[in-house]
């Protein structure tokens, strides 16, 4: 189109962010689409309320002073030499531990505040009353998350740490970019996707009790939100011509570049290193050493466990048709490909996502019989 948003399915279609006279067209009220009902009835099911202790609270105790939020041995860094030769107090172990704990949650903190305005933005520019009501659903949806993780952060450690550099030029990219599928694959399907496989991994494996309450909790919104992008490349993809297909399919590698980037890269937590007296040059002279080593034990080493995050991330391209021959090396760098198409659908986050609901339903509907629970 046009309009650079390779609409396929009118449901998709948009207007321009200041064309409110659109929005006021008569004909416009006598059309919805039925494609999001399920998503925006099941809202209702997995309602919750960060500010109501019914539903998790916030001071709940946890010795962040004496006790790591992650086991030890789920935190290399430690096991380098000069970082082992330098923090070797237990204290001063469980005190980076949780620091790095600090920056993973001012992260999600900050990916959170982009998907409230991403999502707000697309309430501007969705033109059919079907797609924009499941966009109010997940702006309300994503604020909730902001709320919770402040509140989270702020019990925890007084305040969050600023967005990393990587991370924050891709969430400025994504929301004030005019393309829908821009937006949809950036944040519903991408960053939407890093997020499942953060909150399964940080579920499965954080020591605090109130964290792990909150990964389920945000989990069950954001297994419907990560939903409304699949059934976009569903409906779009397969009637994409071969320069669109190009088109999409290079924007997904480039976010998922910026995120692989934003999560990976040592440089980016030198700030953390020098907290400790550590000079960031040596740790990530080590880090690199380390990473060499690897590489000429296992030269196809790659990412494995099904909740890694970056593996899920890819994982959702995968399943939505967004990686093909063209650009499977890419992938393929990081992950065997043929391994995870074997996986099937399914997401490592969806049983802990349905527990969840199950959880929010005695809550919410204890007192009348509980409707369906899958996001479908």
């Amino acid at each position: 189109m046009a309009d650079g948003n390779i609409t396929k399915e009118k449901m998709y279609g948009a207007v321009p962010p200041d064309d409110f006279e659109s929005m006021l067209e008569l004909d416009r009220y006598g059309q919805r689409s039925t494609a999001f009902d399920k998503i925006i009835s099941a809202t209702h099911d997995h309602f919750w309320d960060p500010l109501d202790k019914k539903y998790i609270d916030f001071d709940t105790p946890f010795d962040i002073e004496n006790e790591p939020m992650t086991p030890f041995e789920m935190n290399p860094m430690l096991s380098l030499p000069y970082v082992a030769e330098t923090l070797k107090d237990r204290k001063e172990q469980v005190r980076f531990i949780n620091l790095m704990q600090l920056y993973n949650f001012s992260s999600i903190l900050h990916g959170e505040q982009g998907a409230l305005n991403l999502s707000a933005s697309l309430c501007h520019v969705l033109w059919d009353q079907g797609a924009q009501e499941y966009a109010a659903n997940q702006t309300r949806e994503e604020a909730r998350h902001v709320t919770a993780f402040a509140k989270y952060i702020k019990a925890r450690w007084g305040r969050p740490v600023e967005c990393g550099a990587a991370l924050k030029r891709l969430l400025v990219e994504i929301i004030e970019a005019p393309e829908v599928y821009k937006k949809i694959i950036g944040m519903q399907m991408l960053v939407e996707g890093l997020a499942m496989g953060a909150f399964s991994s940080g579920y499965r494996n954080n020591r605090d009790p109130l964290a792990k309450k909150l990964f389920q909790l945000v989990m069950t919104d954001e297994a419907f939100h990560h939903k409304f992008g699949k059934i976009w490349a569903d409906r779009t993809v397969p009637q994409l011509t071969e320069q669109e297909r190009n088109t999409v399919e290079d924007w997904a590698a480039h976010c998922a570049q910026s995120l692989l980037f934003d999560r990976g890269s040592p440089a980016q937590q030198a700030v953390i290193y020098q907290q400790f007296n550590l000079d960031p040059e040596r740790v990530i002279a080590d880090i690199m050493a380390r990473r060499a080593q690897r590489d000429q034990e296992d030269p196809n080493r790659r990412f494995r466990g099904e909740t890694n995050i970056f593996r899920v991330l890819i994982k959702t391209l995968l399943n939505s048709g967004l990686i093909t021959a063209r650009t499977r090396g890419f992938y393929a760098t990081y992950v065997d490909m043929d391994e995870l198409q074997a996986e099937g659908e399914r997401m490592p986050g969806d049983d802990i996502a349905e527990e969840g609901i199950k959880y929010l339903q005695e809550i919410n509907f204890k007192d009348r019989p509980a409707v369906a629970i899958a996001a479908e």
